[in-house]
């Protein structure tokens, strides 16, 4: 498989992950970076952020461990805007708005969403239905927990499509994607979209 660079910086590749990839090695199974540093010749890359395996979309590679430390320093800092695509066939508890909470292990790896706020999980997001009982959720999440937008989307009672990990309704996919990233990085201002 080769992958998709949507974006090449001296610095950093922006790359469109499949939803079938994982970021790292998974047994036999190689990760992107490992997939993507073999594509362009054994190039050494480092990741800068991550995607779920069942995710698409945008991710961002650094090409060395400096760019790697600057770009993963505006994620921590939330100077990054990132933006993500979803479907559901459930109709959630609200059409739009935002859902902040902390996040809790539950069982089987799963998180669960309290309503405590010691340090949140913050999402903002809209929805409009598409006919046919799919909703598709535009969501803008402040924060980058783990599973955070999945976990988000189960709480208002409308799961991800195909997430069987937090009961949905079975698909060829998880309909998770990450569409845009924008960002200012050296004085200069990046903003991606990609489309899924």
């Amino acid at each position: 498989m080769t992958l998709d660079v949507h974006f090449d910086h001296p610095d950093f590749l922006a790359v469109h992950k499949p939803p079938t990839i994982g970021m790292h090695q998974e047994g036999q199974n190689i990760g992107l970076v490992t997939m993507l540093s073999q594509q362009l010749g054994g190039l050494p890359l480092w990741p800068v952020h991550r995607l779920d395996k069942v995710t698409s979309g945008l991710v961002l590679i650094a090409k060395n461990a400096d760019t790697a430390a600057a770009l993963s320093g505006l994620f921590a800092k939330r100077q990054v805007e990132k933006y993500y695509i979803a479907l559901s066939d459930k109709k959630p508890g609200k059409k739009q708005g935002a859902v902040i909470g902390d996040m809790q292990k539950a069982r089987r790896g799963q998180w669960k969403l309290s309503t405590s706020k010691l340090s949140p999980a913050v999402s903002q997001f809209f929805s409009a239905g598409l006919g046919n009982g799919l909703r598709l959720f535009v969501v803008r999440p402040h924060t980058g927990k783990t599973h955070q937008i999945r976990v988000m989307l189960k709480s208002l009672g409308a799961p991800i499509l195909g997430d069987s990990h937090y009961g949905a309704t079975p698909a060829d996919r998880t309909y998770l994607h990450a569409l845009a990233l924008r960002f200012t990085y050296q004085n200069d201002a990046f903003s991606f979209i990609c489309q899924p």
